[in-house]
């Protein structure tokens, strides 16, 4: 592809960001543990995202989009990859049909994540504790990113996960019953967190996470409104195990990461005016807007 950059003299106008990507993939994920149907408006349809669709309707999950407000698609491959490439969605529109926390079935093929670390790590702490047996793969970049941080406090809860001897991807994780667990993250990591939240789900008793610093808690916020119970002191983390989460009706704001691309040109063209409009400003996630007032720029916030 060829892009040919014609430079202006200010950048003026209103900007729709597309939807937060780490709230797309849990929004799928927490839908299809859920009972009952939940709607994802404003979902981002990247690959990313599509992949973590893909694999849970290969455990039996019926999910729906809805692309241009007229028609409704289930979401077959070849639909899949059509959709990976088209920017032209402006609302994108996920029904979940969510079957609960026992409900997904044992797919008949590996699940691949493609190149998202957010569907296989997260996903490895879902089939943690379900009644099957799962292979987790993912392309050859993905192959090639480390899984141990995941692969040890699962394996602590009583998950039986089998991978290479560099813990790489594909990981054969065997469901099992799981315990709850005190563990300190070497880390702070979402995605290894959210990893093991997924999986204290089922477990048999809370499990207490330590963090050595703050990350983003989109995982918390989201499953505490479909019916999860977790506890926040400072860096300490309390997920109970639940019986049930329901299907709820979320718009995903805008996702700031997309945003910062445009913010940080309308900075830099003297006399350049953007607004953008239903952006997320979780304060985990607006380092960037911090650095740049700290710098003089003039960024205003409605909330």
């Amino acid at each position: 592809m060829q892009a040919i950059i014609t430079p202006v003299k200010q950048l003026v106008g209103e900007v729709k960001i597309p939807g937060d990507k780490s709230i797309s993939h849990r929004g799928v994920m927490l839908g299809s543990l859920a009972k009952g149907t939940t709607r994802l408006s404003n979902f981002l349809p990247g690959e990313d995202c599509l992949n973590t669709i893909k694999a849970f309707q290969s455990m039996g999950i019926d999910i729906e989009i809805i692309g241009d407000g007229s028609k409704i698609f289930e979401l077959p491959e070849e639909f899949a990859q059509e959709m990976s490439g088209d920017s032209s969605q402006e609302n994108t529109i996920v029904f979940i049909h969510g079957k609960g926390l026992h409900g997904l079935k044992k797919p008949v093929h590996a699940i691949d994540a493609g190149n998202s670390g957010t569907t296989a790590r997260l996903l490895a702490g879902i089939l943690a504790g379900q009644s099957f047996d799962t292979i987790l793969d993912g392309d050859p970049s993905l192959r090639k990113r480390p899984m141990n941080r995941i692969i040890e406090p699962l394996s602590q809860m009583g998950a039986r996960i089998q991978s290479s001897n560099d813990n790489t991807l594909p990981l054969v994780i065997s469901g099992a019953k799981l315990k709850g667990i005190e563990y300190t993250l070497p880390v702070a990591s979402a995605q290894v967190k959210s990893a093991v939240i997924f999986a204290s789900l089922t477990a048999n008793s809370p499990t207490i996470l330590h963090q050595p610093a703050f990350s983003r808690d989109h995982t918390e916020i989201m499953l505490s409104l479909f019916g999860g119970h977790i506890e926040n002191k400072h860096l300490t983390l309390t997920s109970y195990p639940v019986s049930e989460l329901y299907g709820r009706d979320i718009r995903i704001p805008g996702d700031i990461s997309s945003a910062a691309f445009i913010i940080t040109a309308t900075l830099l063209v003297p006399g350049s005016r953007i607004l953008m409009k239903d952006v997320g400003i979780n304060p985990t996630r607006t380092g960037i807007l911090d650095v740049f007032q700290q710098m003089g720029g003039d960024i205003v916030i409605e909330n």
